[in-house]
């Protein structure tokens, strides 16, 4: 068989070779999924303005995330249980993302635990956190991830309570017995069926959480803190008011609320507001190396992926993930050298503008 030859095909082959419920799990949204169909046709929605007689011999997509030297603009975002695509899961998405060099953005919710992703590779990583109920439960698990030698916190503020799943509800959803939530494995009982793992996450999504859950992070732990799920000029700067060096501009791969603005859209006025006070990254829908471009023209410092990887998981483990990062690697450093820009630094507002309707 073929190697899959971009990231669609790749998708079409994992919804072969998934459980219809699993792959639903993975590509649903909420509602009616309008959010999710608009991360993708808006960033389709903008048009490049390449120049030309540019010397693009010897493009560099080297930058650095958050003062860390990194291959691209790229880091592979949280998703929650990649033992369901694959039983290495989060195991094989670290080192593939190290060999790459690039940083895994690993979910609170990770089927192998904090220690067990540190001795899988000597690779970057970040922790995605969702602050719980149970103050007590999250830091313990801050404070095993900084032992663990993760270098940033990413907390994800767009879920006050779980968006409406329509495909996980009529399939009935439920996680299977040997996969596990390898962080709280002491906190869930084992349960026929995984039914324990979301009755519990449900219950610790805390609806009454405020900004202040940032000052109080702030003060358990040294580690930098980047905030994931803002769409407004107006959150933005309160989150750099709170002392967060990072903003992922999100919409939660449209699985929260439906109808949302699109990353791509809501992605310039928040670089505008926040004045270089924070880095700014952003993702949902990015497919392609032209979609990065136009995500570091809009004045992203990188960008995040999360469905792609897992369904390159899906079909070749390891290999699979290790494949599409080579593949946006080189998809972005082609559309650098046709765009006329040799070094990142090129990459700017007048490469890009609104097509017309």
């Amino acid at each position: 068989m073929t190697q899959p030859r971009n990231l669609r095909e790749y998708e079409q082959r994992a919804r072969e070779i998934l459980p219809q419920a699993i792959y639903d799990f993975y590509v649903g949204g909420a509602g009616d999924e309008i959010t999710v169909r608009e991360n993708e046709q808006a960033w389709a929605g903008l048009r490049l303005r390449p120049r030309v007689l540019v010397d693009v011999s010897a493009c560099q997509t080297s930058t650095t995330i958050l003062g860390q030297p990194v291959s691209m603009p790229l880091l592979t975002a949280p998703c929650a249980l990649n033992a369901l695509a694959h039983p290495d899961g989060e195991l094989a998405v670290a080192r593939a993302a190290s060999a790459a060099g690039v940083i895994q953005v690993v979910s609170t919710l990770s089927s192998y635990s904090v220690e067990e992703l540190a001795s899988a590779s000597s690779g970057m990583r970040w922790l995605q956190l969702y602050c719980y109920r149970d103050r007590g439960l999250t830091k313990a698990l801050v404070e095993r991830a900084e032992a663990a030698g993760f270098g940033a916190l990413c907390v994800t503020v767009d879920v006050p309570m779980p968006g409406l799943r329509e495909r996980d509800i009529r399939n009935g959803f439920k996680v299977p017995p040997h996969v596990r939530a390898a962080n709280f494995e002491q906190a869930i009982p084992d349960v026929a069926e995984g039914s324990a793992l979301l009755a519990y996450v449900a219950d610790q999504f805390d609806p009454s959480l405020t900004w202040d859950a940032l000052d109080w992070l702030r003060s358990v732990t040294r580690l930098p803190i980047v905030v994931k799920g803002i769409l407004t000029a107006e959150d933005a700067l309160l989150a750099v008011q709170h002392g967060v060096v990072g903003i992922v501009v999100s919409n939660h791969g449209g699985r929260q609320l439906d109808s949302v603005v699109s990353t791509a859209e809501a992605l310039p006025e928040i670089v505008a507001a926040v004045e270089g006070q924070a880095e700014v990254y952003v993702d949902g829908g990015i497919r392609r190396g032209t979609d990065i471009l136009k995500a570091l023209a809009l004045g992203a410092r990188a960008v995040l992926i999360g469905r792609p990887y897992l369904w390159a998981l899906a079909v070749n483990g390891e290999a699979g993930v290790a494949h599409v990062l080579t593949h946006l690697h080189d998809d972005l450093k082609l559309s650098m050298a046709l765009a006329g820009c040799p070094k990142l630094s090129d990459v700017g507002p007048r490469l890009v503008r609104v097509a017309a309707d």
